[in-house]
């Protein structure tokens, strides 16, 4: 190919960049203008640098080939800024966006921690003082098994493993973890109720089960198992919780607004505190499949470490981002 058929060809491709580049040089650039649009510039990008490949193989003069050079090298600039740009959205997300979201929702999240502890504590004090009460929330088969699983007797501390390997546990305790934080916050566009059951029955469940272990006298591998991954799993439930309460209130009480244009307001804050909940969730799969269930440990060791993981995770919601103003990190609803 002539190198003019080969200009003609691309020089749409390489307009539109240099002009969408000038654009972002003067600070005035927006992907979406009538000129300067580029709507996809890693794939453009991919496709300069093939085309300064072919100019240079195919020996086309030195002006061509330094365009083409400078256009891939001012691409790669524009490219990097936005990667950081990118990250700079996500630490500002988790050192303030996150915290200061769950601060701004306080009383969802407060909802939220009542109709989970509540059951919890009833049923928990009810199953210690009563050994038939955690039958009405579990099968007598899943209670052998719970009761199997925190046996001090045992080789290993927590579910089974099949496979025997820490790793796969890490996986299915990310999948079952955000299963469960999913259905809570999902089922608040029932009007809220959705996520009101789930938040209550994880506390009478969990309640049942802190109850009849320590009524069977398994608490010196119990509470050491659950106390370091359980700062970041339950809290992140909660904080599901709260989220799908929030998308209720948006359909019960939409104010002026259109029920549907309420949901959608409210789905956006509620990300601000999904977001922040599914990591929270990565890191108890973590915990739970790599510390909590190891037999290396100390009781004591696990006991102080889970401890002061909780203060961790309360220090950070009740104090992160207060320095900073809130809004710009995690506008939209995504870091």
């Amino acid at each position: 190919m002539k190198q003019r058929d080969f200009e003609q060809r691309h020089q749409q491709l390489w307009q539109q960049l240099e002009n969408f580049l000038a654009g972002y040089r003067k600070n005035t650039a927006t992907e979406t203008g009538s000129d300067g649009r580029v709507d996809d510039l890693p794939a453009s990008y991919r496709r300069l640098c093939q085309q300064l490949a072919v100019a240079k193989e195919r020996q086309y003069t030195s002006q061509l080939i330094a365009r083409l050079n400078q256009l891939v090298m001012d691409c790669h600039q524009r490219l990097y800024q936005q990667e950081s740009v990118s990250s700079s959205r996500w630490l500002d997300y988790l050192f303030a966006g996150f915290p200061q979201a769950l601060r701004q929702q306080a009383r969802f999240v407060w909802l939220a921690c009542a109709l989970f502890l509540a059951p919890a504590l009833v049923m928990g004090l009810g199953s210690y003082s009563n050994d038939a009460l955690i039958y009405t929330v579990m099968s007598p088969e899943q209670v052998l098994q719970i009761e199997s699983m925190y046996d001090p007797a045992n080789r290993v501390l927590g579910r089974e493993r099949g496979s025997d390997t820490d790793l796969q546990m890490f996986g299915f305790y990310i999948k079952n973890n955000i299963g469960i934080a999913f259905r809570t916050f999902a089922a608040g566009i029932l009007f809220g109720l959705g996520s009101i059951f789930f938040l209550v029955f994880n506390g009478l469940f969990l309640g049942a089960i802190f109850g009849h272990i320590t009524r069977v006298g398994f608490v010196s591998t119990f509470y050491p198992f659950v106390i370091g991954h359980g700062a970041f799993e339950l809290t992140a439930i909660v904080f599901a919780g709260a989220a799908g309460l929030h998308l209720g209130h948006s359909l019960v009480n939409p104010g002026n607004q259109r029920r549907r244009d309420s949901l959608r307001g409210a789905a956006r804050e509620s990300m601000k505190i999904m977001y922040g909940t599914f990591l929270m969730l990565v890191i108890a799969a973590f915990l739970e499949a790599f510390w909590s269930s190891s037999t290396q440990v100390s009781i004591a060791v696990k006991l102080a470490v889970g401890s002061f993981f909780w203060l961790l995770v309360i220090s950070y919601c009740v104090f992160a981002g207060r320095s900073r103003p809130s809004g710009p990190a995690i506008a939209g609803g995504r870091p």
